[in-house]
């Protein structure tokens, strides 16, 4: 049994790419791999085949590694609900709200609970696939760290330092981050990658050859620049777009400061009908088909926000026109009545009046539901699937008039009696190509074919194992994870 770990010098630098990548690498090959990150901070999560709760990066890798998701794979999940304090989730479980400080006391519990989850993926699989988080490198974290050098440290395992080339300054990314390792940990890093190359490799290769010679360190490979490659973000709204066709529906989405599964939006940024929007503060609502409030870690406080940036008024005009409003998760909470949140769970307990274009009231609630579900729209019977991650329970007679039937029984979302306003709780909704179409259709659009979401990307995981095998020392990448090379040695 074997431990890989893939850590970054910065945020963004190609982790949990590479870790997809190396995941599909391996199962090709016929190995047994598992994707693992010790501690993730997203508010993009996903819902597992156990009913709980890991950053939705780990998801992509699972599907790389042909698995199912699960806790084990992110024992560790923080969601920021402010600018100094998470709702920390254990093996799937929200167990509390922390400050930052608290949380950096607690971090030997959850020290605890990362190892054990690795014990038992390692007792499953014969390679462990790790990623780190940000940078190891960050000072002011390294006391306790469980994220990074921490857990390398606790569990013995290799480390794989990838920098992003495109940010520019890569050597001092490498070399300085290695700088302000500890001897022992400095000695774990076994090889540099370096991500998003783009030009003649060969103008590159002085400072390879500079940097193995300074370091005493193998470049394991460079990997080029994909333009138009698209998996789901841990963090950053990505909004890149394909290009579109003539006949397009317009859609908007504004960015709430505590905005959650952005990734919902994926299959419509894909979409070549679609042009999508994100509209950031400061920015007026524009003239749109279709505009979607999406989720939210922190309702009323982002509710508050969308008032005060003017586009609550903005989405009553819209409407006058004639525009549609889809609410999701926590857009759906915020078109109702009103939202109560008595024991503070997302910010200090109170009551706030929402938009009241549903007549339904939410209550949050500390028992969160985590649910992989499928059914089926009922205006149009399109198959539908997704999953549902909320705290708030809805009430009122909106709900009457649903919006989803789900193969367990229950009733889902709600639809306004002049048609324009329709909401759910499911998050996923676009991902299935018979419901996008049929939600697209609803808003406007005449003539709709939506692109199989899980195909392309499936199809861009397919290219990340294809470079590994064109741009990295496998026979290195081999052996760092215990395994035998066509030599038959190891």
């Amino acid at each position: 049994m074997s431990t890989l770990m893939v850590q970054g010098t910065t945020s963004d630098a190609g982790k949990s790419t590479l870790v997809t990548a190396l995941c599909r690498w391996l199962r090709r090959q016929g190995v047994a791999v598992v994707p693992f990150k010790p501690q993730n901070m997203a508010l993009n999560s996903a819902v597992t085949a156990d009913g709980g709760e890991i950053g939705r990066a780990q998801a992509v890798q699972a599907q790389a590694a042909g698995l199912a998701p699960h806790t084990d794979m992110n024992p560790v999940l923080l969601k920021p609900n402010s600018d100094t304090g998470a709702q920390v989730i254990i093996h799937g479980r929200a167990i509390d709200c922390m400050s930052a400080v608290r949380y950096h006391d607690y971090k030997r519990i959850a020290l605890k609970a990362v190892l054990e989850s690795h014990q038992r993926l390692e007792a499953q699989y014969a390679v462990v696939m790790v990623e780190g988080a940000g940078s190891p490198a960050e000072i002011n974290l390294r006391d306790r760290d469980i994220a990074n050098m921490g857990f390398a440290e606790a569990v013995d395992c290799p480390v794989i330092l990838i920098a992003d080339i495109d940010k520019g300054g890569v050597f001092a990314h490498l070399v300085g981050t290695l700088a302000l390792l500890s001897p022992s940990e400095q000695a774990r890093v076994k090889g540099f990658v370096i991500n998003r190359f783009r030009g003649d490799l060969a103008l590159l290769q002085p400072g390879l050859d500079w940097l193995e010679q300074y370091t005493g360190k193998p470049v394991l490979g460079v990997l080029p620049y994909l333009h138009d490659l698209h998996l789901e973000a841990e963090d950053a709204i990505d909004i890149r777009q394909v290009s579109k066709d003539a006949e397009r529906l317009k859609v908007v989405v504004p960015v709430l400061p505590r905005i959650s599964n952005h990734t919902d939006f994926d299959p419509l940024r894909l979409h070549p009908q679609v042009e999508l929007t994100f509209v950031k503060a400061g920015q007026p609502l524009p003239a749109a088909d279709l505009i979607i409030l999406p989720g939210s870690k922190s309702v009323r406080a982002d509710l508050a926000f969308f008032r005060e940036q003017g586009w609550a008024a903005a989405l009553m005009r819209h409407l006058r026109y004639g525009g549609r409003v889809l609410g999701i998760c926590g857009g759906l909470q915020m078109l109702g009545e009103w939202i109560d949140d008595p024991l503070g769970l997302e910010g200090p307990p109170g009551r706030s009046a929402g938009l009241g274009l549903l007549a339904l009231a939410s209550e949050l609630k500390a028992d969160k539901q985590l649910h992989q579900v499928r059914g089926r729209l009922l205006a149009s019977a399109a198959a539908i699937s997704g999953y549902e991650i909320h705290a708030g329970i809805s009430q009122g007679p909106a709900l009457q008039q649903a919006l989803v039937q789900l193969e367990d029984g229950r009733l889902d979302g709600a639809v306004s009696a002049d048609g324009q306003v329709i909401a759910t709780y499911l998050h996923g909704l676009f991902e299935t190509p018979a419901a996008c179409d049929a939600l697209l259709r609803w808003a406007g659009l005449a003539r709709v074919s939506s692109p199989d979401y899980h195909a392309l990307r499936e199809r861009d995981i397919e290219r990340l194992a294809d470079l590994v095998e064109q741009h990295l020392d496998t026979a290195a990448l081999r052996s760092l994870c215990g395994l035998k090379n066509e030599s038959g040695r190891a």
